[in-house]
């Protein structure tokens, strides 16, 4: 016994002796570098042709810092950081669009439904490339935002480049006061209904409540429900819980893992599950992105809803924000989202249970299909999955497409004889989603045969 605890005392030595010279090695190395930074910025500060702030270095330090990580990592100076507090309470100064950087250049992800990007005509996939004729070439999201943001009553004008247009387009567009209406309802006749979700704020999961009771005392039930969560960036991860909840009995919601895979954090079903029973679809695009894709990933894995439509963004990642002692903001990428099921959705996204083609009715007898959006795992330096695959295996998706189009050929012919001839201008709520949307009018034919669908789902 004796020589065993010798033993076992002197590998314990060797393995603190290895660790204490593992750590001064990287303090040591780390010392180096900083060495290396005060000393450019001593030279900086005594040689630079002119005098120089400081300040202004230091933090533009910081941001090329940054750069190296992931794009949805950013340093936000004090203004832009008070700034950045208010715009989760649904109501704001700007424009109202959800942007991020794409292989080095600005894009829209979504613009939110009625604020003054949408209404100006700005559609998601636009790629800006100057705000007020100042170039966006190296800008952070953070930056950019800065030149966005302005008075209420004043405009800004964005250069757009567009799949659909040979040049450049300006958009102009005045800047206001952004009252998001996060939920908007249609009653689909017989039971039936439709929501459209536009992003996730604070009274989202309160207002979708007071709609599905408001639709029960008309109809003494939901027969069918469609939730759309197309082109909805996401916002407010509570919400996107509390949403699922509203119809999970049990089950895991989300979980999120950092650096320490040990270190696991799960949301669960509190089984009040308001809404259990009632057949519900989900609807989802490549510009479904973050809380959209937590409420899509959570209903498909516990079996709760059919999800259809196209595989979503694959925002998967976790920020964190940290505020500094001089007011200013760091935003930092802490986490991945992870299904039920364990399944990372960064740069994954969710595929849906049915992909449904996004087919335009100006351009159906043209047989022309929308331009596919870029989603997360395009964007270049992006945090990776865990399940994603190297270059040269990501054949599937085109094969799928094509698939699709086929499955889908039938009906959507169906539908454009549907559009082609009924013109009937005083058509019902529930005509004018169906005729003008050839997704709604698909997913609405499964909503209906929903016996069949709940045995897929199985």
């Amino acid at each position: 016994m004796k020589a065993t605890k010798t033993t076992i005392t002197k590998i314990s030595l060797i393995v603190m002796a290895l660790s204490t010279i593992y750590f001064f090695s990287t303090a040591q190395e780390r010392y180096t570098e900083l060495q290396n930074f005060s000393k450019v910025l001593n030279l900086i500060q005594q040689y630079y042709v002119e005098e120089v702030d400081t300040k202004k270095l230091i933090q533009g330090a910081i941001k090329g810092m940054l750069k190296e990580l992931d794009p949805h990592t950013s340093f936000m100076t004090a203004d832009v950081f008070k700034e950045f507090e208010t715009e989760t309470s649904g109501e704001f100064g700007g424009l109202g669009i959800e942007m991020s950087i794409q292989n080095g250049v600005l894009t829209i992800i979504s613009p939110i439904e009625d604020t003054p990007a949408w209404i100006a005509g700005v559609k998601p996939g636009d790629k800006v490339i100057a705000i007020d004729k100042k170039s966006t070439k190296g800008l952070s999201l953070i930056e950019a935002s800065q030149f966005i943001r302005g008075k209420n009553g004043t405009k800004v004008v964005l250069k757009i480049v567009r799949e659909s247009s040979p040049t450049p387009i300006d958009i102009t567009i005045t800047r206001g006061q952004v009252k998001i209406k996060s939920v908007k309802y249609t009653d689909m006749e017989d039971g039936y209904a439709y929501v459209r979700v536009t992003s996730f704020i604070e009274n989202t999961t309160r207002d979708l409540e007071k709609i599905l009771d408001k639709h029960i005392d008309k109809h003494k039930k939901i027969e069918g429900l469609i939730i759309d969560l197309r082109r909805n960036p996401g916002g407010l991860l509570d919400q996107a819980i509390k949403m699922s909840d509203l119809f999970l009995q049990e089950g895991v919601i989300v979980s999120t893992i950092g650096r320490n895979k040990k270190e696991k954090e799960v949301s669960s079903a509190t089984k009040k599950a308001k809404y259990k029973d009632c057949p519900l679809i989900v609807l989802v695009n490549e510009y479904s992105a973050s809380a959209s894709e937590i409420v899509s990933g959570a209903l498909q894995d516990n079996k709760r809803a059919l999800i259809a439509g196209e595989r979503t963004f694959g925002k998967g990642s976790v920020q964190s924000i940290v505020k500094l002692p001089d007011g200013s903001g760091l935003k930092l990428t802490v986490a991945r989202y992870y299904t039920p099921k364990g399944v990372s959705i960064q740069a994954e996204g969710i595929k849906p249970d049915i992909e449904i083609e996004d087919i335009e009715a100006e351009a159906f007898a043209k047989a022309i299909v929308k331009q596919k959006g870029t989603r997360e795992k395009d964007i270049q330096g992006h945090l990776r999955g865990d399940r994603e695959e190297p270059e040269e295996d990501q054949k599937d998706t085109q094969k799928n497409a094509q698939t699709t189009k086929k499955q889908d050929a039938n009906s959507a012919i169906s539908w454009w004889n549907d559009v082609a001839s009924n013109k009937d201008e005083a058509a019902t709520p529930k005509l004018k989603l169906l005729k003008g949307d050839f997704q709604i009018y698909q997913a609405f034919n499964y909503l209906k045969t929903w016996k069949t669908l709940k045995v897929m789902t199985k």
